[in-house]
């Protein structure tokens, strides 16, 4: 057995001669959950190292659907701007000063 597997189903500080037994029982708790820590990171690294093969073609379907969306977007702003009426402006409302010959 490794020492990884003994330290979930037996307490290596339970017969230490400078630990009472509660002392004992909270540093295998605190070893048990370093244990599980240090799964946890190894499994997360796993993850973020390789990209997910299933996940993959799935983003490239999303990107492709968002960018039809935002042409479908800017598409129907254009739209609503051009719909807009156009400000018709003279020359003596628009208090431009600028010389037309």
């Amino acid at each position: 057995m490794t020492f990884t597997s003994d330290i979930l189903t037996t307490n290596p500080y339970e017969s230490h001669p400078s630990l009472s037994p509660l002392e004992a029982e909270v540093l295998w708790e605190y070893a048990k959950l370093a244990h599980h820590v240090k799964l946890a990171t190894q499994k997360t690294r796993a993850l973020a190292e390789q990209p997910d093969q299933r996940m993959l073609p799935q983003l490239r379907d999303l990107e492709k659907k968002m960018g039809l969306v935002l042409t479908l977007f800017k598409a129907s702003v254009w739209g609503v701007i051009n719909e807009q009426p156009a400000p018709e402006l003279s020359q003596e409302d628009s208090g431009e000063m600028t010389v037309r010959y």
